[in-house]
């Protein structure tokens, strides 16, 4: 049994990082909006302290030394003891003038501890947590004219910050509940948008299998933008490996094919009465055409359909060296040649490739034709457009395409194999070039090439 780690998945790895990423995100959010809660109460706190402070000033009223009061503050919880609110005026030299009821239970010293403040200017606020002391503190520091004199009054008031803390946890309970909940959502809405998102990558999992169990020959699924690339190159690649496929099978017919003439005449001559030296020599031609053949076939079956990179290379030259070389091999028949190239004309490709396409039909047309022979060559709509012709008996219109064919050869009295003007067809196409049978000028036949220039 195969354990398949989670980090081998890719729908695997996007949950793990959302299930690490997702909470840290959700904390600090959590965090904000706690501190966030917590600052808005204490400004509300902030407000009302200051509030209380306005009110305690509206109501005293400052006799001599003493402080008074109506008998109903304007607060009722001052009157409470132990209410949670408490208030207390001092004078400039931080004497207690008044204190209200519910501060009772604080000792003078306590409570001289949690109302002093220095440093204090006049008409300027002071509020504070004083967390040590579980309270919240808002001061102002008035001047008092009374019969034209002036005195400095602190005014304090202070309320428990139980009330506060207990807002602020609940609502951080309530919190982490439903961040909790959106986290939970948040990490199976991931979970099902993965699972979709990927569906498209599963149906090409699929359409492999099938072409791999045969049952279709490329991905025609329906994808999204972003996977089409992929698809498309693969289906170029499965594209390519069944053009290699195909090429070696043609290639081993052709080998098949070639190699029946010189076994066919080795056996022949077996049953001959012939002296060991001829049969010998025969016999060591028979396989040194072989090995040619052999040779040749392979490199053939080597060759990329794809259109081969090169650089540019000059057609005149290469032209007029295969005239002269064949018009040697062939100078029995006193050719008459003729060239007609447009000035620097360049073939883009590789050169090999050229002289192959080049000596297969040239030589085809210096064997089948009697005593002429012409190359042209132009640049025309876009193609590097070239025509050989010859003087020869010709093709019929019926037979032209049959000749392109492998193994194919319509005159059997000369030697060949009947390969050569396949080989140049495969070459001409890997360009996403033609070649077309005519007739020529000249009588005989002409092949029309053409090589796309961009």
């Amino acid at each position: 049994m195969t354990i398949t780690s989670p980090l081998r998945s890719l729908q695997g790895r996007l949950l793990i990082a959302s299930a690490v990423i997702l909470p840290l995100v959700l904390l600090v959010a959590g965090f904000a909006l706690s501190r966030a809660y917590q600052y808005s109460l204490e400004n509300s706190v902030q407000e009302k302290l200051q509030l209380q402070v306005y009110l305690l000033l509206g109501a005293v009223d400052l006799k001599k030394e003493h402080i008074q009061f109506p008998e109903r503050l304007p607060e009722p919880r001052y009157d409470q003891t132990g209410s949670g609110l408490y208030a207390a005026i001092h004078g400039q030299k931080g004497q207690l003038l008044w204190r209200s009821l519910s501060s009772i239970l604080l000792d003078d010293t306590q409570l001289s501890e949690v109302i002093e403040s220095s440093s204090l200017e006049t008409g300027e606020p002071k509020f504070e947590h004083l967390e040590d002391k579980q309270l919240f503190r808002h001061q102002l520091r008035i001047i008092w004219e009374e019969e034209q004199k002036e005195r400095s009054l602190l005014f304090t008031v202070m309320e428990s910050d139980a009330q506060l803390l207990r807002d602020v946890r609940t609502y951080n309970q309530h919190l982490t509940l439903w961040l909790s909940i959106i986290f939970l959502v948040a990490l199976l809405a991931q979970t099902l948008i993965l699972r979709w998102g990927l569906i498209p990558l599963r149906y090409l999992a699929k359409d492999l299998k099938s072409i791999e169990d045969g049952k279709s020959e490329k991905l025609s699924g329906n994808y999204p933008e972003e996977v089409e690339p992929v698809t498309h190159n693969l289906n170029g690649l499965i594209d390519s490996e069944r053009q290699q496929r195909e090429r070696y099978r043609n290639t081993l017919g052709d080998l098949a094919h070639s190699l029946k003439t010189p076994l066919a005449v080795m056996r022949g001559a077996s049953s001959e009465e012939q002296s060991r030296e001829i049969y010998q020599q025969l016999v060591e031609d028979q396989v040194e055409r072989m090995d040619q053949i052999v040779q040749f076939q392979l490199s053939r079956a080597v060759k990329s359909q794809s259109k081969p990179l090169g650089k540019a290379v000059a057609l005149t030259p290469i032209v007029e060296r295969m005239m002269t070389a064949l018009s040697k091999v062939y100078r029995n028949k006193n050719f008459t040649t003729q060239t007609s190239l447009t000035p620097n004309l360049m073939f883009f490709g590789d050169e090999r490739d050229l002289m192959e396409v080049l000596g297969n039909i040239m030589e085809n047309a210096f064997k089948y034709g009697d005593s002429k022979v012409s190359v042209s060559g132009e640049i025309k709509s876009g193609y590097l457009k070239l025509c050989i012709c010859d003087d020869g008996p010709g093709v019929k219109p019926e037979l032209r395409k049959v000749i392109l064919r492998r193994g194919e050869r319509l005159d059997t009295s000369i030697q060949g194999q009947g390969i050569g003007l396949s080989v140049a067809t495969d070459i001409i196409s890997s360009y996403q070039g033609e070649i077309e049978v005519k007739d020529s000028p000249l009588g005989g036949t002409c092949f029309v090439i053409r090589f796309p220039v961009s």
